[in-house]
């Protein structure tokens, strides 16, 4: 497993305030203009992607920012249009929507795991980029960060998260098979990666094993 310091450089404190400060006149911009910005933010398990949104809210206003974090869908959900359970978390004028996880769960851990056929897959893979075009079309600014660790990286984690009791309700049994699948997922992560990054929506991928980097790194391509 990973042994590297996890401990924050003496000047992250520092940059991450510089770049909070950014992210809130972003917002007073937002607002002013009307503007609809949704970020998505994927990424392995344990990537880091609860403690990166974390610090993007922190100092945000909270009535103009929402953090949408769906569980797995209904029986309703399964049998309605893909994309529907989503679409009431959209941002209206003057919002900041973050999805911690999104629609992309069908590129990710529902292929992987095989939760959803074949033919839903290729289905997703070919209307998601239509999808997000009509989302800019109609005036949402879409943002999708992929954060990415290595499986040390990974395994060191999730032994930590597991041995937290703090950290208890982010244990689940498809983590069990994130290291186990670790060939499969990085798969699926290339091929989402290469079909559905488009001008409309494109992907920024961030090296996440330096938590500390990555959260200063995803927020500056953000802003």
């Amino acid at each position: 497993m990973s042994k590297k310091n996890t401990k924050a450089p003496a000047n992250y404190a520092k940059q991450l305030r510089t770049v909070q400060i950014a992210l809130s006149e972003l917002q007073r911009r937002i607002i002013k203009d009307g503007r609809k910005l949704l970020v998505i933010i994927e990424g392995r398990d344990a990537g880091g992607k609860d403690g990166t949104i974390k610090r993007i809210v922190e100092h945000l206003s909270p009535r103009d920012t929402r953090v949408v974090a769906l569980g797995p869908p209904s029986d309703r959900d399964r049998r309605s249009w893909y994309f529907q359970r989503w679409t009431s978390y959209l941002p209206a004028s003057g919002e900041i929507v973050l999805f911690n996880r999104s629609w992309y769960n069908r590129a990710g851990v529902e292929r992987v795991m095989g939760f959803c056929t074949d033919a839903e897959y290729e289905e997703f893979m070919i209307t998601v980029p239509m999808f997000e075009q009509l989302l800019a079309h109609c005036g949402i600014t879409l943002v999708k960060f992929y954060l990415d660790i290595s499986k040390a990286e990974q395994e060191s984690r999730l032994a930590a998260r597991r041995e937290n009791p703090l950290k208890q309700w982010k244990n689940s049994k498809i983590d069990a098979q994130a290291t186990k699948r670790w060939k499969a997922y990085s798969t699926a992560r290339d091929e989402m990666l290469a079909r559905t990054h488009s001008v409309a929506a494109p992907w920024t991928v961030i090296r996440a094993d330096d938590k500390h980097q990555a959260r200063l790194a995803l927020i500056r391509s953000l802003l």
